[in-house]
């Protein structure tokens, strides 16, 4: 056990710091490679994330080899134009003009996953919803996501592709959930505010908005 204490005012800036930042990279990854002592760091961030039963479920595959990122970004593509065409309109033109190049121009991607037997067939605090394994592996995704915004390196998490067509490039488990695709590397400028909210996509909602008191809908 360690006293409880409170962060210096520094310490909670920098924190607060990193979490208002974080970004969403899509297209401004420059090419250099990450040290291995970065990327450890990073992914110690990532493996001190919380997770239920501390079970752990997390499995961090990196990928540099050049065959195996284009293999992904064929998978991407294919369904990036499924995606396109799920809109319509202004919309749909909107969604075509958004660049989604980090899966080429990232110099390291990481597949984060989810290993749902890791803890046993009963795991402390999944006993009665069995999600939770991978809610804390978003934990650990984002524990790495905020640890690369104080190292300067982005982060773009691709969600858009079939989830066989990655299975089968990464020979990845039937009974492995694939979780994340993260594109990283070091940027030189980051958007002020969420891209998305930048190019018109969608706003950030008020926060009095979302929160109730003491039961749905009570503000």
């Amino acid at each position: 056990m360690r006293p409880a204490s409170e962060f210096c005012e520094q310490d909670k800036a920098a924190l607060y710091r990193a979490i208002e930042t974080r970004r969403d990279v899509r297209d401004e990854f420059l090419p250099d490679p990450l040290p291995d002592d970065l990327v450890t760091r990073l992914l110690a961030a990532a493996h001190a994330a919380p997770s239920v039963g501390f079970m752990q479920p997390w499995n961090f595959t990196l990928v540099t080899d050049g065959a195996i990122k284009q293999a992904a970004w064929v998978a991407f593509r294919r369904a990036n134009e499924e995606a396109a065409e799920m809109f319509s309109g202004e919309r749909q033109a909107l969604y075509r003009s958004l660049k989604l190049e980090g899966l080429r121009k990232a110099p390291l991607s990481i597949c984060v996953t989810c290993d749902p037997t890791r803890g046993g067939d009963v795991v402390l605090g999944r006993t009665h919803n069995l999600r939770t394994d991978v809610y804390s592996t978003v934990c650990a995704v984002q524990n790495l996501w905020l640890a690369a915004r104080a190292e300067g390196v982005g982060v773009g998490w691709l969600s858009i592709f079939h989830d066989s067509d990655i299975r089968v490039i990464l020979d990845i488990p039937e009974h492995i959930e694939i979780v994340a695709w993260l594109c990283l590397g070091r940027v030189d400028t980051l958007y002020s505010e969420p891209e998305l909210a930048v190019k018109g996509w969608r706003q950030r909602l008020p926060l009095e908005e979302l929160v109730f008191r003491n039961g749905w809908g009570n503000r």
